[in-house]
């Protein structure tokens, strides 16, 4: 069974930093390519970082180059997303996704 757990999501002020994790079981995330997306109230779902298996692409959306990171901890079996210089419109459900799964979704607000 494939299963992924998030945490890390919470409120923050303005500029401060989260890091988001997403625990992964059933599947090896080394070998998956990994993302985050996230979804603000409404809006669609919107791809935020994504990274391939090896590591060698990356893709950010435009409003987190800069600001946000994906890794993915092999040993693990961890993605994450390190997020600075947070802002009120980084407020959002964000998913963690391996492969054609996905989280449960983490509600991240950021307070000005």
């Amino acid at each position: 069974q494939v299963q992924l757990v998030e945490s890390g999501g919470g409120l923050v002020q303005a500029g401060g930093s989260l890091r988001l994790s997403c625990v992964v079981s059933g599947i090896i995330v080394s070998f998956n390519s990994v993302g985050w997306y996230r979804q603000a109230p409404g809006k669609q779902r919107e791809l935020i970082a994504r990274m391939t298996p090896g590591g060698t692409e990356y893709t950010y959306a435009d409003s987190v180059k800069g600001r946000f990171a994906i890794s993915r901890d092999n040993v693990k079996n961890m993605v994450s997303l390190q997020m600075n210089s947070l802002r009120p419109e980084d407020t959002a459900v964000y998913y963690c996704t391996v492969n054609q799964y996905w989280g449960q979704g983490t509600q991240v607000t950021v307070s000005l």
